[in-house]
Order: C-alpha cells, then sequence, then structure tokens
C-alpha cells in the first residue's frame, strides 16, 4: 500500500511541474507579446494606440514617439526586456535542474532567477504606469490601458508565483 501512495505522490509531483512548466512558457510568451505590441495605451478619440516603441492608428504605426527619448521611457523598455531574458533563462534553468540536480536542491537557481524576472516586470511597469498610464505624456489625453498593458500585470502576478512555487518545490 506504501508503494501505492508513493506512485501517487509522484504522479501529483509531475502533475504539478507541468503545470507549472506550461505556466512558465506561457509566461514568457505574454511577456514577449506585452513588450513588442504598441497597444500599451488605446485612445479613446481616435483609432489609436501608443506602446513602448512605436505610436499605431489605422494608417499603421510609425517610430515616432513624443516620449521617445524620455529616459523613463528608456528604463521601462530595458526592464521589460530584462524580465523576458531572466524568464527565458529561469525556464532553461528549470529543464536543466529537473534532469540533474538531486532533491533538496532542485529549482532554487530557477525560483531565485524567475523572482529577479518579477522584479524587473515590477520596475518596469510601475516606471510607466507613473509616467505614461491615463495618457499623461503620450499624446492620448482620453484614454485606457490596451492589452499589453493588461498583460505585463498578468506575467507579474505569474512570475511571482512560478518564482515563489520554484522556492517552495525545491524540498
Amino acid at each position: 500500500n506504501s508503494g501505492c501512495s508513493s506512485r501517487h505522490q509522484e504522479a501529483k509531483m509531475l502533475v504539478l511541474l507541468a503545470s507549472i512548466f506550461v505556466v512558465h512558457i506561457a509566461t514568457c510568451i505574454m511577456l514577449f507579446v506585452s513588450t513588442i505590441a504598441n497597444v500599451w495605451v488605446v485612445s479613446d478619440d481616435i483609432h489609436g494606440s501608443v506602446g513602448l516603441w512605436k505610436n499605431c492608428t489605422i494608417g499603421g504605426c510609425d517610430n515616432v514617439l513624443s516620449y521617445a527619448s524620455e529616459d523613463a521611457l528608456k528604463a521601462v523598455q530595458a526592464f521589460m526586456i530584462l524580465s523576458i531574458i531572466f524568464s527565458v533563462i529561469s525556464l532553461v534553468v528549470f529543464v536543466f535542474q529537473l534532469f540533474t540536480m538531486e532533491k533538496g536542491n532542485r529549482f532554487f537557481l530557477s525560483g531565485a532567477t524567475m523572482l529577479v524576472c518579477w522584479l524587473c516586470i515590477m520596475v518596469g511597469v510601475s516606471i510607466y504606469t507613473h509616467h505614461y498610464a491615463g495618457g499623461y505624456g503620450t499624446s492620448y489625453f482620453k484614454s485606457h490601458h490596451g492589452y499589453s498593458f493588461i498583460l505585463t500585470w498578468i506575467c507579474f502576478c505569474f512570475s511571482f508565483i512560478i518564482g515563489v512555487l520554484y522556492l517552495v518545490l525545491r524540498k
């Protein structure tokens, strides 16, 4: 009976690890999409949106951001790129640790790396929220948050949960 219980525990752990892996991949994809898509702020007046890189209207996107030279935007861009890098590194480290390290040492490095990703997201999206959310600093005074901005906050939550789960699962 203890053998059956042991196999049941292993099956539960495999399902948990597979679920975390899928959420981690989804987080990496969402971070990438939210960083490159130019839908952080959407205009309520005209059909247009603005992101970290371009200003987009019905006619297409152009490289003219009225605030492109501001240090705050450059910091947001840098922190979002760093968050993608740390998220991918954490995923690679997770797969590597899954197959090479013994129990007790697993997932500490991947959890720590994912928490660094979480910090990068927090800093980047906080700077953006402070400087540009609500259309302030952009050319859209009547506006609302776009899906890229919302996706970034979802990634913020997921990266924290994943990082903590990796640290808890190391035991």
